[in-house]
């Protein structure tokens, strides 16, 4: 399904419409904002795919991989090797972790033949979410919210490694009454990173700082992003120089794609009906 080369540019051939999903729900939204996998799962359901979530999913093994842990990396992974049975997508809320197992499952088990053949296998099926919406459902439903105006956040690894700022733009697009305000830091990295946020908070603050100020400066109404880590870095910062400068209302309030998405087009999502 794709060409040995690695990163968003890889031209990737795109299967028919499926039957069924498995959905991989990342640890980030499981702990923190289950809301946003939910409002996912709802959108695959209403095209009329039925989504199988595995109940022994746990972190991507990122985190281990990235911090230069690779034999706890690879333990992560073979424990989740087995989840995926049946020949369906595997679709991802996050480009991060989409990349993680697209890219790199593969690396960490290359030590081992007969695992490294069971997670080309699984990184071969494996689609972002918004990549899945819009190369294999096709998803264009008419929006029904009223006129705004939003700017989008990618996760660095995941515009390289996933291309979700191309297709996150281009669902968006589809929205008639929502426009796209681009920032001047939209490339660079939000701070995040996963554990290089605890191991530098100082660095990781300046930068998180940076992106905030690019993202109010666009003047948008709030934050869209696929990629819920990188979420609230930024709306927690945001959120803590609103209460330094004594505001009360958010200034950069920010939500999961698939939770825009869901609103836009007549749904109702999870974190509405509490």
């Amino acid at each position: 399904m794709s060409s040995p080369s690695h990163g968003a540019n890889t031209p990737r051939t795109y299967p028919s419409r499926p039957q069924a999903v498995y959905f991989y729900g990342t640890c980030l939204v499981d702990m923190f904002v289950p809301e946003a996998g939910m409002d996912a799962i709802t959108l695959l359901e209403r095209e009329g795919i039925r989504v199988i979530f595995p109940d022994n999913q746990t972190c991507c093994g990122q985190p281990a991989f990235t911090s230069g842990f690779p034999d706890e990396a690879r333990r992560v992974v073979e424990a989740q090797l087995d989840l995926f049975p049946g020949n369906h997508p595997i679709v991802v809320p996050s480009g991060s972790c989409a990349g993680m197992i697209r890219w790199h499952w593969e690396k960490v088990c290359a030590g081992d033949p007969a695992l490294k053949a069971r997670a080309e296998a699984i990184s071969a099926r494996t689609y972002e979410l918004a990549e899945f919406l819009l190369h294999v459902l096709g998803f264009n439903r008419k929006d029904e919210g009223p006129a705004t105006t939003v700017t989008l956040h990618t996760s660095c690894s995941a515009r390289r490694e996933m291309g979700t700022h191309l297709v996150g733009r281009e669902l968006l697009a589809r929205l008639g009454n929502v426009t796209l305000a681009h920032h001047d830091h939209e490339s660079e990295c939000c701070g995040f990173g996963g554990t290089f946020s605890l191991k530098h908070p100082d660095v990781s603050t300046a930068m998180v700082s940076d992106k905030v100020a690019s993202l109010k400066a666009t003047g948008a109404s709030q934050l869209v992003t696929a990629d819920c880590g990188c979420m609230l870095n930024i709306t927690q910062r945001a959120a803590r120089e609103d209460q330094d400068a004594g505001r009360a209302c958010a200034s950069l309030p920010g939500e999961h794609l698939a939770t825009f998405l869901l609103r836009r087009t007549g749904g109702s999502p999870c974190g509405d009906q509490k």
